[in-house]
This record gives C-alpha cells, structure tokens and sequence, in this order.
C-alpha cells in the first residue's frame, strides 16, 4: 500500500511512456516518486499501449536500423511536416537529445526490432518496440518497480492547488489508506491531451466531433491539462490540431489502435460520400502524409471517406482488423458502400484515363502520375482496372491533440505571465504542442514523449533536492 501521509519529491500524473521515463528519471537522480495513473492497470499506458516506433536521430547503421538519420535531416523532416509551425530551439533541442535515448531506452529494459515493410518505409529512420508499444511499455513499469517507484492505478486527480507558479499538493477522487491529499515538492504532468473529451472537441470542431473516432485510450479526456491552463500556466498549441489519422469507420469509437488504421492510401484513389476524390493520394513518403489524412477526412460530408483499390494491390500493405468491402464491379461496389454507382464509375473512369506510364516504386517518389485531372495523384498511381474491387470505408481517428501546456529546454512548465514555474514540468502529449504546430511524421510522438519525459524527470529530481 503507498503510503500518502509521506511527501514525496516527485509526483509524475500519468501512465504512459512520457510518464514513465520522468519517473525513472527522476529515480535514478536520488528522488522519491509517485506515479498516478486515472486508468486501472489492465489499461496503463494511455496511447502508449498502441504505438510501434519511435523517430531517433543517429549517425551510422545499427543492427536494427539501415543507415544514419542525422540532426539536419530529422530537423528537416520536422519542418516539412509542420509547415514551419514548430519551437525551433525546443524542437532542435529534442532532436539532439533523440540520439542519447536510442541507448537509454534499452538500458530501461525496453527492446528493439528490425522494422516492419509495407508502406512503412521506416527502416532507417525509426527504430520498432519488440512486441509493439504493450511490451514496451511493460519493460518501463518493471523497471520502475525495480528502482522502488511507488504507482497507484485508478487514481483519478480532481484537483490540484497551485500558489503562485508552485504546485503543493493533488487531490485524489478516491482516497487510498483513508488519504486523498498527495503532497510532493515537485509536480511532472504526463497525463496526455484531450481527445477522448467529445465535448471539448466540439467547442472547436461542432457537431462533426460526434463522427471522430478516438484510436488512443478513453482516459486521456484532458482534465489535468485544463487544471493547469486554468490555474495560470501558459497554453501552447492550436487546438483543432491534432494526430489524425484515417481509420476504419467500423472500428469502436474509443481503443481501437493501430490494427484499425489504414496504410493503402498510397495504393488507390479517396473519394467522399459523392464518389469525389478530394485530395492527391500520392502527395509524399506514406510516414510524412499518413497523419494529414485524418483531418481531411473530418473536411468532407458526414465526416467519411472510402479508399478504393483492387485486387492487384491486395498484399502490398498491412492488413487491418476489419476486411475490405468487395465488388465484382465498380457498381457493386458502389452499392455496397452506398455510393452512387454512376458517379463513382464516373470517377474511376477518369481517374484510370489519366494515369501515365511509369516504374512503380512505393518505397520513393516514383514516376507513376496522372495528368489532366484535378486533384492529380502524383506519385504511386496506377489504373484500377483489375476486379474484385475492393474498398475500405474510413472515419477521423484522433490520436492526440496538440493544445497543451508551454515548458522550456527543461521541460518545465511556464506560466501566463511568461515565467517558469517554481516546481513544474510536463513531458508528452501534454505538451506536443511545443514541437508540433500542426502535422505529424511517424514516431515523433513517442520522441517527444522519451526525450522530455527524461528530461523532465532529471529537472524535477534536482528541484526537488534544491
């Protein structure tokens, strides 16, 4: 039983890897540390549990990575995806210290493997949990036990007193040994965004937030975030941005992880509930654009979209939990998905008229590209001619929101008025919103959630001791 009548020097509100890494961290630094985590322990981890990789930068080849991936290239990366909407210093800063984290990580217990094919095209940037993000995960819990960090599981927080930029002490919901009030000198927020809060996505999104599907935890729905932001630390972050990606429409409407996510854009044509393609389907790498395919889904009517393909390209990607949806023909199909049969003939016809000859090559930018049709597919096309027809129907999945709190090179979170906190730091989704404007590349989150959570561990030791 942990013992609440204790103060502890570091209190770490979270569960997943952001989490984890603060409080071993912290631990290895001399502090004492309690983890809460809101979820019951059969769900630790928030999004954690179904991640696969992580995006470090590194010099030469490793047994598990084929070729060096430089500062400047992931800098470069970074920037391409967030369109330049990114804190340079912060992000720099992350990206440096990705490098120290490809070794600490496995010196915590966790495992590396070669990385998976398909459309990943990620063996030499990002590095694969052996197991996936569950056994990852796990590794860093044990390790955490091992070192004598104190967790408690469905320890909800409902409030925290802050004074003047200093965190004192959390109130739990329930009590543990008769106590509710944790006491510690130093605060680390791990507790992730707000995506699985509906209500709160509507204030920005409307009633289309009804139609998003959550692929992370139902636990992440932001209350410690809000409690932060409201007691006078400095927000950060657009708040309609976010990891969003295309999954399943069939998926559950919260935890449906990675096995619900589409990889076979790159492989068809995307059309909306009038058989319209909306966008260009082979605009760049499938790891630099798969995270944009979200919000342009949530952008057409009733917030859905069907990936068209056929059978030539059926074992080219991973496959997913739910089966495509087959058509002998394009009318079948049609009337399957409940589009209207002539219109998305209309479309395939068009689309397959203006594909040129090329050399397919998913794993680059090849040469395979319509012409004369708007929006152009200019990369990776080629005709869809070859029956069964095949199709899979897709929703917004939100992996995480980028509203969050603002910290500095120390993780430590600033306050309103621009000054740092006396005693907080946040590491993770909660504070994503520093390094990411807008858009995503595959594996930044768990960077993110690695190297600040380190970082924010060591600080909050220190504080602690000082």
């Amino acid at each position: 039983m942990v013992d609440l009548t204790r103060r502890f020097d570091v209190l770490v509100i979270g569960g997943g890897n952001a989490a984890l890494c603060a409080a071993i961290s912290a631990r290895r630094a001399g502090a004492s540390v309690l983890v809460l985590e809101g979820a019951p322990k059969f769900y630790r981890g928030g999004n954690t549990r179904h991640t696969r990789n992580m995006r470090c930068a590194h010099d030469a080849a490793t047994e598990i990575l084929t070729g060096p991936y430089t500062e400047e290239e992931f800098w470069k990366d970074l920037l391409l995806v967030t369109g330049g909407q990114t804190d340079e210093e912060l992000a720099r800063f992350m990206i440096h210290e990705s490098k120290d984290i490809l070794n600490w990580i496995v010196e915590q217990g966790v495992r590396w493997q070669p990385s998976l094919g398909g459309t990943l095209s990620l063996g030499r940037t990002n590095s694969f949990f052996l197991g996936g993000g569950r056994a990852m995960l796990n590794a860093l819990y044990r390790t955490a036990e091992e070192l004598g960090v104190d967790i408690l599981y469905d320890a909800e927080v409902i409030d925290l007193v802050i004074e003047d930029g200093m965190f004192l002490s959390a109130q739990l919901k329930q009590p543990v040994g008769g106590k509710t009030e944790v006491r510690a000198s130093t605060l680390v927020g791990a507790a992730g965004g707000f995506e699985a809060n509906i209500e709160w996505l509507k204030q920005y999104w409307g009633e289309a937030a009804d139609n998003f599907l959550i692929r992370g935890t139902p636990y992440n729905r932001g209350t410690i975030l809000k409690m932060l932001l409201a007691k006078g630390v400095q927000e950060i972050g657009d708040p309609t941005q976010c990891h969003a990606v295309a999954i399943d429409a069939r998926a559950p409407k919260f935890d449906g992880g990675i096995i619900t996510r589409h990889d076979s854009v790159v492989f068809g044509i995307v059309v909306n509930r009038h058989a319209e393609r909306f966008y260009d389907e082979g605009e760049d790498i499938w790891p630099k654009r798969y995270a944009i395919w979200g919000r342009l889904v949530a952008a057409q009517p009733d917030q859905i979209a069907y990936i068209i393909f056929d059978s030539t390209v059926v074992t080219s990607f991973m496959p997913t939990l739910f089966p495509p949806i087959a058509g002998a023909t394009i009318a079948e199909l049609a009337g399957k998905l409940e589009l209207d049969a002539a219109a998305l003939e209309k479309t395939i016809t068009e689309f397959n008229a203006a594909v040129q000859p090329g050399t397919f090559d998913h794993t680059n930018l090849d040469d395979c590209a319509t012409q004369g049709i708007t929006p152009p597919k200019t990369h990776w096309a080629r005709k869809i001619d070859t029956p069964p027809y095949l199709a899979y129907p897709v929703r917004p999945g939100i992996t995480f929101t980028y509203l969050g709190t603002r910290v500095n090179r120390e993780a430590r979170m600033l306050m309103k008025d621009g000054k740092p906190s006396a005693n907080m730091f946040a590491a993770g989704e909660i504070m994503a919103g520093n390094v990411l404007g807008k858009g995503y590349a595959a594996g930044i989150g768990m960077t993110i959630g690695s190297v600040f959570g380190r970082v924010a561990g060591r600080e909050a030791a220190k504080n602690a001791r000082n």
